[in-house]
């Protein structure tokens, strides 16, 4: 360090602050020659005629970013005596080590002109309210920065390089090792591992519910893996529902081979500091996205019909189509009707010792208060018209098929029953029963005998599950 004229009694008499920071906690514990280098500041102090007892050494911020992103304890500490005018002298190795971003360096940059105070690094000795060395000090802030975001660059090139031919070794979920060659994915060689995966899988496909499919590992008594981090030992615990949807939503078990699927944003909270937060992403802003890139416990086709079933099992939001998961009630419309007023789903209860139900909307409830509905109305009646319009319209439908009609036979129409029954036409509204699941999925069309005469008399027969003309009702036939 040199120009060591610019240096005052006014400058001595006050405290010389001594600033440490690596960006890492691996870079203070593998770099240590940095750290001696900046702890070897406070001898310099001396040096240039501070007594030792007024040299303070700041190390709060070993192991912290200078970006701006993180908080630094130390540096705020700085800032604030500098401003209270108790600092002669602020000393780092080098520019980098005080700040690696704008905001930060000119506010220091300010402080320290305005209060007489000087700042050194292993170039010399700068006094920030003389324009020369502000101007200088200004540049090796910004190419500080600069800097920053140049290493980044090259380091987030090489690994989306890598990630493009799938060879960046992230983190895989349990069950999925990896491999010896570039790439290359094995299942967990622990069979036990990948046998509760595939479990996970075969139930899913069988109940058609993360819930389900969660409750049935709870219900058999059995554990799940779990590995808190790759390469991590695995442990045998009570299965979460997080970890069985993880497992359903996760392509890489499917084989697919997935990079950049979340980013970081900044944003500002409520006291104006800078927060960083993770965001997820659809698939068409992954960064990388190669299917059959190695074995999955299922294929691609699935997992797909997998995620659409889970998406559909999701409680609709208001103003949405989805029906949601099926559920128990005897209501016929739970999860398809929607209030005429303002255009949410209508929810269901029961009331008394049958159990009726009822529709009621909760519209009201969510802007005015509690206790207030749109609508509240029973639903032996709705249920009623809406089976009976239903059929009507298949009645029609087959009508314009102009299908001769066979001797001896009728027409009739059958509702099929969420739980497996069936009804025949005179039946489709049927009675409350709140622990069947029920509900209009499947209308079916058919021909029937009509009647049969014994001893010149009609005699009624069992009707039978007709087999013609099957058709799934979809939601503009719901509406009907």
């Amino acid at each position: 360090m040199n120009d060591i004229t610019k240096i005052g009694a006014s400058h001595l008499g006050r405290a010389a602050y001594i600033y440490l920071r690596q960006s890492t906690p691996s870079q203070v514990e593998h770099n240590r020659e940095s750290t001696q280098r900046q702890y070897a500041l406070a001898t310099k102090a001396t040096t240039l005629g501070w007594p030792s007892q007024q040299v303070i050494v700041v190390d709060e911020d070993l192991g912290l970013s200078g970006s701006g992103i993180v908080e630094r304890n130390g540096f705020a500490r700085l800032t604030a005596e500098v401003a209270l005018g108790h600092v002669g002298i602020v000393l780092g190795l080098e520019v980098s080590r005080l700040a690696r971003n704008n905001a930060d360096w000119y506010r220091l940059l300010d402080l320290c002109g305005l209060t007489d105070t000087l700042i050194g690094d292993a170039d010399g000795i700068y006094h920030p309210a003389m324009f020369n060395d502000r101007l200088l000090l200004g540049l090796k802030g910004t190419m500080s920065e600069a800097e920053l975001h140049i290493i980044r660059a090259r380091l987030n090139g090489g690994i989306c390089n890598k990630a493009a031919r799938g060879e960046l070794r992230r983190g895989l979920p349990v069950g999925l090792i990896w491999g010896e060659e570039d790439g290359e994915v094995r299942f967990h060689p622990d069979e036990a591992v990948c046998s509760a995966i595939r479990t996970v899988f075969a139930r899913f496909a069988e109940l058609g519910s993360v819930r389900r499919v969660w409750l049935w590992f709870r219900s058999e008594g059995l554990s799940f893996p779990l590995q808190t981090c790759y390469g991590g030992a695995i442990r045998w615990v009570d299965p979460s529902y997080i970890a069985i949807y993880h497992v359903l939503s996760n392509p890489v078990y499917a084989g697919a081979y997935a990079y950049g699927k979340s980013r970081r944003e900044v944003s500002l909270d409520a006291t104006g500091a800078r927060k960083k937060r993770v965001r997820k992403l659809p698939r068409s802003q992954w960064s990388v996205f190669i299917p059959n890139h190695h074995e999955g416990f299922i294929d691609m086709a699935t997992y797909e019909a997998n995620r659409t079933r889970i998406t559909a099992n999701t409680h609709p939001r208001p103003h949405q189509p989805s029906g949601g998961a099926v559920r128990e009630g005897s209501a016929l419309l739970q999860g398809v009707a929607v209030c005429g007023h303002c255009g949410r789903k209508l929810r269901t209860h029961y009331t008394g010792r049958t159990a009726s139900a009822g529709y009621h909307c909760a519209g009201k409830t969510i802007t005015n208060g509690r206790g207030v509905y749109c609508l509240s109305i029973g639903a032996l009646q709705v249920d009623q018209a809406v089976a009976q319009a239903a059929l009507l319209r298949w009645h029609h439908l087959v009508s314009r098929l102009r299908s001769p009609r066979p001797s001896g036979l009728k027409l009739i129409a059958t509702v099929r029953l969420r739980n497996g029954g069936w009804r025949s036409s005179g039946q489709a509204t049927r009675r409350n029963a709140p622990n069947v699941d029920t509900g209009l999925s499947i209308l079916t069309i058919g021909w029937s005998p009509a009647g049969l005469k014994q001893n010149g008399k009609k005699r009624s027969v069992n009707w039978k599950r007709p087999k013609l003309n099957s058709h799934v009702v979809n939601s503009s036939d719901r509406g009907c």
